[in-house]
């Protein structure tokens, strides 16, 4: 496929959309781990702000106005002593997966006890700033096929494998999609499948921005394949795995109860992003950072300062979407309404540092994992640790 023609980025794109937020908002470029978009011609993203919030199981931090569900809270810290923990999903006995990003470890966590057990490790994953063993993603058949689903930076290319699991160790992986360009930096890795069961992927642009807008390239998009890694029916451009393009580096991504795919976006010095992703459509980078106001390319819904977000992973139960925060050290909760997202709200702000991943646990709670040992955090004793969060009343 041809790529759009390169347009100059516009100074001060999208900056009347932020009245209100404070001037000189910091930089994350290079820093990785910072957001992407949404939504065609339509109302003016949402641009979120902090507010002050508490987290009721830390008594003098912060606190959250209590819902008619019960307050927004860390019931239990389930897991401690992990190692940069970085996918999360769960098996029909209600155990999850982790990854664990440096080490290549694969755990299973017991939901009572919390206990993580190593039942293997990826050899072929190369760490390296922020690549490394990635996302997981479970079998929708795991009870017949018994097959898991990881992310993997190689050293030659990030790919998508695949491994038996019947309660021993991992099988050795088989490889079902690669050539999806690895680098230090901007390596995506998020993988779910979606309610079409569909197997889809995020990818990100290396630090190379032109990759985005190339849709020969499987960088900077978000890929849609079947269980055997081929291209899924029905893609927007023909027999490529691309759904979606002109993204930086997608690291969330949720379906809400309609099917709207959402995802969440690093930005790279002023606008992180939550995306309402559409088959075929341009996101715009780096022709954009936040709202383009170009009906060519689809505008985010909402977005925050970086230094408020770094947005990676991205849940939805009860019509909000929760958006973990790395360098923001927050989870945010964001109202769904239709296609729309509004209302962000923050809570824990700097109780539990960086936040990667959140996953809706089969019991309706949230699990959070932090990641303050990724090299860009300060690490507690107890670090890195998978949090239990009461995510209050349905809306």
């Amino acid at each position: 496929m041809s790529s759009p023609a390169r347009r100059t980025l516009t100074t001060g794109v999208a900056l009347s959309l932020v009245a209100g937020l404070t001037a000189g908002l910091s930089a994350c470029t290079g820093s990785g781990d910072s957001p992407g978009e949404a939504a065609s011609p339509g109302p003016p993203p949402i641009t979120a702000s902090s507010k002050p919030t508490e987290d009721t199981s830390s008594p003098g931090g912060p606190t959250t106005t209590p819902t008619p569900g019960g307050p927004v809270k860390v019931v239990r810290t389930l897991t401690t002593g992990l190692a940069v923990p970085w996918g999360l999903a769960f098996l029909p006995d209600g155990r999850a997966v982790v990854t664990e990003r440096d080490s290549g470890r694969v755990l299973v966590v017991d939901p009572r006890s919390g206990k993580a057990t190593p039942i293997g490790s990826i050899d072929m994953a190369a760490p390296n700033v922020e690549a490394g063993l990635l996302g997981v993603a479970v079998s929708p058949s795991f009870v017949d096929d018994h097959l898991l689903y990881f992310y993997v930076s190689t050293p030659e290319d990030n790919r998508i494998v695949r491994a038996t699991w019947d309660g021993g160790l991992v099988a050795e992986p088989q490889t079902i999609l690669d050539g999806i360009p690895v680098g230090p930096i901007h390596d995506g890795g998020r993988l779910a499948f979606g309610p079409d069961g569909y197997l889809y992927a995020s990818t990100g642009e290396t630090g190379n921005g032109d990759l985005s807008q190339d849709t020969s390239s499987l960088a900077g998009k978000i890929l849609r394949i079947t269980a055997d890694g081929k291209p899924a029916p029905g893609n927007p451009f023909g027999d490529s795995p691309v759904y979606s393009y002109g993204h930086r580096n997608v690291q969330g991504l949720a379906w809400d109860d309609s099917g709207h795919l959402w995802a969440s976006e690093f930005g790279d010095s002023t606008f992180d992003e939550l995306n309402l992703i559409e088959p075929g459509n341009d996101y715009g980078w780096p022709l954009f950072e936040g709202r383009g106001d170009d009906p060519s390319y689809t505008d985010p819904q909402v977005v925050w300062s970086t230094d408020d977000a770094s947005p990676s992973g991205l849940a939805y139960t009860d019509g909000h979407l929760w958006l973990a925060a790395l360098r923001g050290q927050r989870l945010w909760r964001i109202d769904v309404e239709g296609t729309r997202a509004s209302n962000p709200t923050d809570f824990f702000v700097g109780s539990y540092g960086r936040l990667r991943t959140v996953v809706v646990a089969p019991d309706g709670k949230l699990w959070v994992t932090t990641s303050n040992k990724d090299g860009r955090g300060v690490p507690a004793p107890d670090d890195d640790r998978i949090l239990v969060v009461n995510p209050g009343a349905p809306r």
